[in-house]
């Protein structure tokens, strides 16, 4: 009886692609899967029917042989498959169990390389806190909604006063070997799920699952210096394992809110501040506000344009784990003066007459732009 054609075999084209051929590949072997069919023996022979055309289609070289030569480049006696593989078709005990692993390695728990019960599952918690709370460091309570132990049974699943017995099925060993046709594959126990043991008596609480699910309420501490996005990780606080299992990891991630006064970049801040015009033209000191509270003392030379930036060393954010800070750097933005008396419009245009708008000496910014606005006009007409 001649050979069904292994792309038929999978429902796919000869053009399909990779991730064609995995997907039909993954909905057929779940459909025709021993465990979903038992003693139905047309659907092991088709599930070793798929299992044989994705050895082969799934890998390039071996893909690329068929489709020159068909069957007869993997029949006993053709050389086998590329690469290895042996027995009917060219294809062997690895190549299968790796398919195996492929398909339902997750569902068991790591599929032939692990046993016994699988770690809780990691969590993450979002956590936004202030830039004071980044620049001073907090401890803090954080109420996290997970899965943990069963104090009842103590996470064994058992009714108290009773213990999990040894799997009748596997002997504790949590694996049990299946035959498929020509195969021998090793897979999780279905009866304890590969942990070995089984609960006769299961707990009342928790209905033998060894967990249940709760808010727990956890202290964390926050260093000085976190970043936005910034990441702890509280070891063994994710969800508790299945019966006793351990427990996985719990990483917070930070979000620091935007701050009314304070810009930050890494280890510095920016911060923007309204200077009167009057002080920017004579001079002065001004008070401008810091992150840790209090005020420091900013000296504006004569003369100070809007957009100057002033540096003071050391006063930005902690550097996380040293004892480094960044820099904090204040922008003056020249305000001009609203609401004028008489005598205040007075003594401005006094100034004004007195000064012309313009000279250079006293307005160079302007000065110098209008006289490069009149160059390129001139240039134009040229």
């Amino acid at each position: 009886m001649a050979k069904r054609d292994y792309y038929e075999i999978l429902g796919v084209s000869r053009n399909a692609d990779d991730d064609e051929i995995k997907r039909a590949y993954r909905k057929l072997a779940m459909e025709y899967h021993p465990d979903r069919n038992p003693d139905d023996s047309e659907a092991e022979v088709k599930f070793k029917e798929i299992n044989e055309a994705y050895a082969v289609l799934k890998d390039s070289d071996s893909r690329a042989t068929y489709d020159r030569f068909g069957h007869a480049a993997f029949e006993q006696g053709g050389g086998g498959r590329p690469g290895g593989g042996g027995g009917p078709g060219g294809f062997g005990f690895e190549g299968f169990a790796d398919i195996f692993d492929e398909m339902f390695g997750d569902m068991m728990g790591g599929g032939r390389r692990g046993g016994g019960a699988p770690h809780g599952a990691d969590l993450r918690f979002n956590l936004e806190i202030a830039l004071e709370d980044a620049f001073n460091g907090k401890d803090t309570q954080i109420n996290v909604p997970t899965w943990v132990a069963c104090e009842s049974c103590e996470g064994s699943g058992a009714q108290p006063g009773s213990k999990p017995v040894t799997c009748p099925t596997c002997g504790s060993r949590g694996r049990v070997r299946m035959q498929q046709g020509f195969f021998t594959i090793e897979r999780a126990c279905p009866s304890c799920h590969g942990q070995g043991k089984v609960i006769e008596d299961p707990c009342d609480d928790c209905e033998g699952v060894g967990r249940l699910h709760k808010e727990k309420t956890l202290q964390l501490n926050i260093p000085p210096g976190v970043e936005d996005g910034t990441r702890i990780r509280l070891a063994n606080e994710g969800e508790a394992g299945l019966r006793g299992a351990p427990p996985g990891d719990l990483y917070i991630f930070l979000a620091i809110k935007p701050h009314r006064f304070f810009q930050r970049d890494g280890a510095n801040l920016f911060c923007r501040v309204p200077v009167p015009m009057t002080t920017a033209a004579l001079g002065g000191e001004i008070e401008v506000p810091t992150m840790n509270g209090g005020r420091a003392k900013l000296n504006i030379p004569a003369g100070s344009q809007s957009g100057t930036q002033f540096r003071m060393k050391g006063k930005g954010m902690p550097v996380l784990r040293s004892n480094a800070k960044g820099d904090l750097y204040i922008q003056v933005s020249v305000e001009v003066p609203v609401n004028l008396t008489k005598r205040q419009r007075e003594l401005l245009e006094e100034f004004r007459e007195e000064s012309g708008e313009d000279n250079d000496t006293h307005h160079p910014e302007s000065h110098g732009f209008f006289s490069r606005v009149k160059e390129f006009f001139e240039d134009l007409r040229d």
